[in-house]
């Protein structure tokens, strides 16, 4: 929502504040599409010759973040404190009965009512491995930390891959438009012998290279590279929410004290409340009863 209407506002901004001005559109119009084929092809072909195929498709389907924003939600968080409850009080109960929920979360009763979590491949993952490894008796909390941190670190960096390589596009943007608007002279200087009002618009769509080149780099793909990598920030929350509540189980507390433990270590604006969470999960031990 918010990227659509930053994007209207840009155009109407730098558009009208032109006309407004008593800026012609005709110059612009006439040579957009051919500068827009130097700058954005160059542009394409760029970012196709530094990124390989799985980074292609990882980018372009990130872009949608500009304008989904963040995946998770706050009623998303307080789902995930009372799954990792219920796995965390089914453990301590019975190590044995939590295997088929870890080794099979599929057709895990428990994921089963928290579809949308049930649906991400690294946060399942991440839960599943971890209460895996604590089976094997792989249960220092410190090593246990370690390896998370070092995992979710990982992953991060993969992730931010769509934001680093949309803003090497915007910065090599503006050098595109000065190759376009340098490629317009060239073209100015073959009509030298023209009269003014020719050799006005030829310098003019010239120009327009510059503009293209400069708009683009910091009106359009440097701000979708910078919204990306905030949106895929704001979902690592959800995923640290995860270490930090298996890691206070690891230490023994009870239960509950680990669900608080998350439940504070969420960020304010999707923190649930304390009563919302205590809710939350007598709704989850009555429909585990």
């Amino acid at each position: 929502m918010f990227g659509i209407l930053g994007i209207v506002v840009i155009f109407v901004m730098v558009f009208g504040g032109y006309l407004l001005a008593g800026g012609k559109m005709g110059i612009i119009l006439a040579s957009l599409p051919f500068e827009m084929m130097i700058i954005g092809g160059a542009a394409v072909g760029a970012f196709l010759i530094a990124n390989d195929i799985s980074a292609i498709k990882h980018a372009a389907k990130d872009i949608g973040k500009v304008f989904k924003g963040p995946k998770w939600k706050q009623s998303d968080y307080r789902d995930l404190l009372c799954l990792l409850f219920e796995l965390i009080r089914l453990a301590r109960q019975s190590p044995v009965a939590v295997e088929p929920h870890v080794e099979n979360p599929e057709e895990s009763e428990i994921f089963g009512r928290y579809p949308k979590i049930q649906k991400d491949r690294e946060a399942v993952d991440l839960i599943c491995d971890t209460l895996r490894s604590m089976s094997m008796n792989y249960d220092d909390p410190h090593q246990v930390e370690e390896v998370l941190d070092k995992r979710m670190e990982a992953t991060l960096h993969h992730a931010m891959h769509s934001s680093h390589a949309l803003q090497t596009v915007a910065d090599g943007l503006p050098a595109l438009g000065i190759v376009a608007a340098v490629l317009g002279v060239i073209k100015t200087m073959g009509s030298i012998d023209q009269p003014p009002e020719v050799l006005g618009k030829l310098i003019g769509g010239a120009l327009v290279g510059t503009f293209l080149g400069v708009f683009l780099a910091y009106g359009l793909v440097g701000p979708m590279a910078g919204k990306v990598g905030a949106v895929v920030e704001e979902d690592r929350h959800f995923y640290q929410l995860i270490r930090e509540v298996l890691v206070a189980n690891l230490h023994n507390h009870p239960a509950n004290i680990c669900i608080e433990v998350g439940r504070q270590n969420t960020p304010d604006h999707m923190r649930p409340s304390f009563s919302d969470v205590e809710e939350a999960l007598r709704n989850a031990k009555s429909q585990a009863a």
